[in-house]
């Protein structure tokens, strides 16, 4: 089996291990799979999948342009905000 994943370019690709990570292309924000903010607005009704990527790994996220989620990674959330490279 073969996932789409999102590469530190930007870019998809094919992986033979799934995503650890997912973010949302249009607000550019990483965070983990069971995500509350995440599930809470798919309980509500939004369609997130449309929007919706997967990385590897925490790295792969930021190289890629995306900033980790406040509530899922408040540490590396806050490394971020504070301009340091937030280690996960």
């Amino acid at each position: 089996m073969s996932w789409t994943l999102l590469g530190a370019d930007g870019r998809p690709y094919c992986s033979e291990q799934p995503g650890t990570l997912g973010g949302h292309r249009r607000s550019r924000i990483y965070g983990r799979l069971d995500c509350p903010v995440a599930l809470r607005l798919i309980a509500k009704g939004h369609d997130l999948r449309r929007n919706r990527v997967f990385f590897l790994d925490a790295a792969s996220a930021r190289a890629a342009g995306y900033r980790p989620c406040a509530r899922c990674l408040p540490e590396a959330y806050r490394r971020w905000k504070a301009g340091l490279e937030a280690v996960d």
